[in-house]
């Protein structure tokens, strides 16, 4: 059976480091408190004239040099993110042109921190399919552009960053095994974006009631995200015919350390197979996985023939997983 194997990772974050201390001079908080609640110590804060593209393309580049494989041969490429240089055109297509993959279809894909996995599933089923030979899937997100750094419930947690994918056909048994996706959308109110679009557009009234940035029911988010992501992990491994004993290495969305301490302990996973990278980069939504992944793979966490599982949950509500042999 053809399957999409990825072949290259790659990874890139603003130079500006935001720690705890930091944010102690800008709201009510201590590093103590912070990192208690959330496992946050620092996160990557883009600065003028640093975009989502910026760091979309940096990661491209590098997982296209992993892989061996020139831009110009990519068949498609998707870009996951919340946060886009523009509501159009797509930041994909930005991208695009900085690499140069004149053949690739470009795309953007909005499923807030479950971007990548829905992007990686696209991406796995149209070379399935034999539509795409080669694609290129990036996480991509300046949060800090859409963030109150005057509310600290909310600007602890986020920082910028991206990861991106490339995948080539494969039939010798390794590679993406299976995707599995949900959404929720009467939950869409727990995380969202108010304004800037067809409801509140950017006018003064929008950014008077600073309805431009992101809005965040944390407790309930938080609630609905372990019993959700515990349940798109069994999906897949049952999918599989496989068990939590099977993970060689799990890489959760990276939003709060306890959801992914309770998620990696009802899974019955030993914390040296739980990636967690949370602590310097903080939540970096759709970015946030492939970010993970390739710490993992260029520091050797990940070995040919692994198994690694993803799994996510954000805003919409959506949430999904994906199975993968190395």
């Amino acid at each position: 059976m053809m399957r999409a194997r990825i072949v290259g990772t790659g990874s890139a974050v603003p130079s500006k480091v935001l720690t705890n201390f930091d944010l102690e001079k800008m709201v009510d908080t201590s590093d103590e408190w912070v990192t208690t609640r959330t496992g946050i110590k620092e996160r990557r804060i883009a600065v003028e004239g640093e975009y989502t593209s910026t760091f979309a393309t940096l990661a491209a580049e590098r997982a296209l040099e992993m892989a061996g494989v020139k831009a110009s041969d990519l068949d498609l490429l998707i870009v996951a993110t919340i946060t886009p240089d523009f509501p159009f055109p797509a930041t994909a297509c930005m991208v695009q042109s900085n690499l140069k993959a004149t053949k690739a279809a470009a795309y953007d894909l909005s499923a807030a921190c479950s971007g990548f996995i829905y992007a990686l599933a696209q991406a796995s089923n149209a070379i399935r399919s034999g539509s795409a030979r080669k694609a290129l899937v990036i996480g991509a997100e300046v949060l800090s552009r859409i963030i109150d750094w005057t509310d600290r419930n909310t600007c602890l947690l986020f920082g910028d960053g991206s990861g991106a994918v490339v995948l080539e056909a494969c039939d010798d048994g390794r590679g993406v095994l299976s995707t599995h996706l949900h959404s929720d959308g009467s939950y869409w109110e727990l995380l969202y974006q108010p304004g800037c679009g067809s409801r509140n557009p950017a006018v003064q009234k929008t950014l008077d009631d600073r309805r431009i940035y992101l809005m965040m029911q944390g407790n309930e988010v938080f609630k609905l995200a372990v019993r959700a992501m515990e349940d798109a992990a069994h999906e897949a491994l049952e999918a599989n015919g496989l068990t939590p004993a099977d993970i060689s290495l799990f890489i959760p969305h990276q939003a709060n350390r306890r959801i992914i301490d309770a998620i990696g302990k009802r899974l019955g996973l030993p914390v040296e197979k739980v990636y967690v990278n949370l602590d310097r980069f903080g939540n970096t939504s759709a970015a946030s996985i492939p970010l993970a992944l390739d710490e993992a793979n260029r520091s050797g966490r990940i070995k040919p023939n692994d198994v690694v599982v993803f799994d996510a949950f954000g805003g919409g509500l959506t949430w999904g997983s994906a199975l993968l042999r190395w």
